[in-house]
């Protein structure tokens, strides 16, 4: 049973290619940039990056085509969608909780996320007046220190950051979203090929190649302690699984959100594909602009999240044309959250724009002002509540947030989703929706979503949670 397209739209994407601008945006973000580098370095570099790409494909493709077509089946925001298509089927009413969780998930990651964005403004700045020049180690770790330690400037960059971010979503889809997506997008694509061409004329840039692309599956599969010992382990495995998950921004109602946008016409396999292509492309030219450089300077590229912040700011110093370079890559840490930011908030305003019947604008400054407000506590964490006594189990405001959207609330929400769409509406809905030209695709598709998509989710749950 198709739900009728009615006044319940609140827009569309002019064309296919600013649907797919716009989820390429949603999913390329700090964890292309920032987390995709780091967690190479720390689980074996190559091997590592294959076994990504194969969760990529088995994991958050598939996922991500579920995403997309309920969000174009149902032509409503996250949650108005889950509801209706759960009637529309004659399945349990509860699935509707799907749609909530999305958005929550969204809304409480826009508040931490917002903090880490700041940071990457307030790093534009330093680059740009030469604190990078001479840097050492020490001064650095000094660097960021001085900067999460200060509650005022921490709170300026947050608060601007979802000011930027308001505005935009507020203008609606094609006069705020998609105007922002279709000169961001590019214009982050050259700075990346621009920050990856210094790479290979400053940089040690055959070292970063091999220590991307040289698969060496002993250090993705075994583990040695300091006696040399080392044993199997399963856990870099469950990190890329989980990595891959995340990275196409699923679980979250963002990709439903933009997917009840996309013209009727408009291929759901090939746009995913190209979404997911783009995705990966960014994440490892983000490798090969930031591995040159650290290997170049002697530093260490299983960092971990220290590798941006701390890291790079030694190499850039350190560099000919490392002022330039280094204000250069920091801006592009910027524009890649804030693109993926608006994704964050467009599931919530479009729920309010539908049920309370709110103007964009209005319903962004609610979103935008409850984001913020639960964002002061993020940026709190660092200093002024950062004390045992404003902690919870040994974790800051920041640190629960974190937690509980990337290890809890993302991976039941993409699980929800497989499930929904592969056992509790039947094939024809996907079927119809998908248009697959050869039914063996489809048929694998559905298998997938069914089995091995699931079956890799609740894996990342588990080791999320303790238990793997």
């Amino acid at each position: 049973m198709a739900l009728s397209v009615n006044s319940v739209i609140h827009n569309q994407w002019s064309t296919r290619m600013a649907f797919m601008l716009a989820a390429i945006g949603s999913a390329v973000g700090l964890g292309n940039i920032w987390k995709f580098p780091y967690i190479t370095g720390e689980y074996g570099g190559g091997a590592f990056v294959l076994v990504y790409l194969v969760c990529i494909l088995l994991i958050g493709m598939p996922v991500m085509m579920a995403e997309i077509l309920l969000g174009r089946r149902g032509r409503r925001s996250p949650i108005n969608t889950m509801r209706e298509l759960a009637r529309a089927e004659k399945t349990s009413p509860a699935w509707r909780l799907v749609g909530w969780g999305g958005v929550l998930t969204g809304f409480l990651i826009l508040s931490f996320y917002s903090v880490v964005a700041g940071w990457a403004f307030a790093y534009v700045i330093e680059g740009a007046v030469g604190s990078f020049n001479g840097l050492d180690g020490e001064g650095a770790g000094a660097l960021f220190g001085d900067l999460t330690d200060s509650p005022g400037r921490l709170l300026f960059w947050h608060s601007l950051f979802i000011i930027m971010t308001t505005l935009v979503v507020a203008k609606g889809v094609r006069s705020g979203l998609e105007r922002l997506i279709t000169w961001l997008m590019p214009l982050l694509f050259v700075l990346l090929a621009v920050l990856v061409g210094y790479a290979m004329a400053a940089g040690d840039f055959a070292r970063g190649l091999h220590f991307l692309f040289d698969v060496n599956f002993d250090r993705v599969f075994t583990v040695c302690d300091e006696a040399g010992v080392c044993t199997f382990t399963a856990e870099p495995v469950l990190v890329a699984m989980g990595h891959a998950f995340f990275t196409l921004s699923l679980g979250m109602g963002a990709i439903m959100a933009y997917g009840s946008y996309m013209p009727h016409d408009a291929s759901i396999g090939s746009s995913t594909v190209m979404i997911a292509l783009a995705d990966t492309l960014i994440a490892l030219m983000a490798g090969l602009a930031i591995f040159p450089l650290v290997f170049a300077n002697g530093l260490e590229p299983g960092a971990g999240p220290g590798l941006v912040f701390v890291s790079l700011p030694i190499a850039f110093g350190a560099m000919p044309g490392g002022q330039v370079f280094g204000t250069l890559f920091f801006l592009l840490l910027v524009f890649a959250a804030w693109s993926s930011s608006i994704s964050l908030v467009e599931p919530a305003v479009a729920w309010l724009t539908e049920d309370e019947r709110l103007s964009r604008p209005k319903a962004a400054a609610i979103i935008g002002g409850l984001a913020w407000l639960l964002g002061v506590g993020s940026a709190l964490s660092f200093n002024v509540w950062s004390g045992e006594e404003y902690q919870v189990f040994g974790k800051t405001l920041f640190d629960i947030k974190d937690y509980l959207t990337a290890n809890i609330m993302l991976p039941l929400g993409g699980l929800a989703i497989a499930l929904f769409t592969g056992w509790a509406v039947g094939h024809r809905l996907p079927e119809s929706e998908l248009a697959l030209r050869s039914p063996t695709l489809f048929r694998a598709w559905y298998f997938t979503i069914r089995y091995i998509a699931p079956t890799g989710i609740v894996l990342i749950f588990l080791n999320a949670i303790g238990v793997l």
